[in-house]
């Protein structure tokens, strides 16, 4: 009888599922830079994470997703007037909507290990409505996670300038892919 018990508890505990961890995101600690190539040079700024979470299964990264709070769109490398026109511009419906579209997410599809603390990472990426799948590397050292995605602006209906779309842009061209580097604390 003992035997039958210890087989039915060694059982019962192997069907319960193992509950992933949640780790949340401080998102008042966390920083995401982005930064847009024109072919005159480039801009940068930032934006806010208004949510976000990492999934662990035995210290192992298996899942992820973010919101981000559009409207908190900024510009770092400029002051004053142009600093204004262009987050007033970036807000816009020639790029990101903010009045219409206040969020953007990403939501983890597929998580691979690629080496020491390190992940290679499919996610589904919707801005404006619109979603594409982008794949991105990412590491994780203790509380902290890095991330670096380059993402074409033209897949989310964000055409404005460019040479893709437009003939005789010229130096006003935008380029159609920008960077997002993303350094995250949980």
């Amino acid at each position: 009888m003992k035997l039958l018990t210890t087989a039915i508890i060694a059982f019962a505990t192997l069907a319960t599922p193992i509950e992933k961890e949640k780790k949340t995101i401080k998102t008042s600690e966390s920083t995401v830079v982005w930064k847009g190539y024109k072919v005159t040079g480039s801009h940068e700024g930032t934006i806010a994470i208004k949510s976000g979470v990492l999934e662990f299964d035995n210290e192992i990264l298996v899942g992820g997703s973010f919101v981000m709070d559009m409207p908190s769109i900024t510009v770092t490398d400029l002051e004053g007037e142009y600093k204004g026109k262009l987050e007033g511009h970036l807000k816009s419906d020639d790029f990101f909507g903010v009045d219409t579209h206040t969020t953007s997410t990403l939501t983890f599809t597929e998580v691979k290990p690629a080496g020491k603390n390190a992940y290679e990472v499919t996610a589904d990426l919707t801005v404006k409505n619109i979603t594409h799948p982008v794949t991105f590397k990412l590491s994780v050292y203790g509380s902290k996670a890095t991330a670096s995605l380059k993402i074409d602006r033209t897949q989310y209906n964000i055409k404005y300038g460019s040479s893709s779309f437009f003939d005789n842009l010229k130096d006003k061209a935008i380029y159609d892919e920008f960077d997002i580097v993303a350094d995250l604390q949980f």
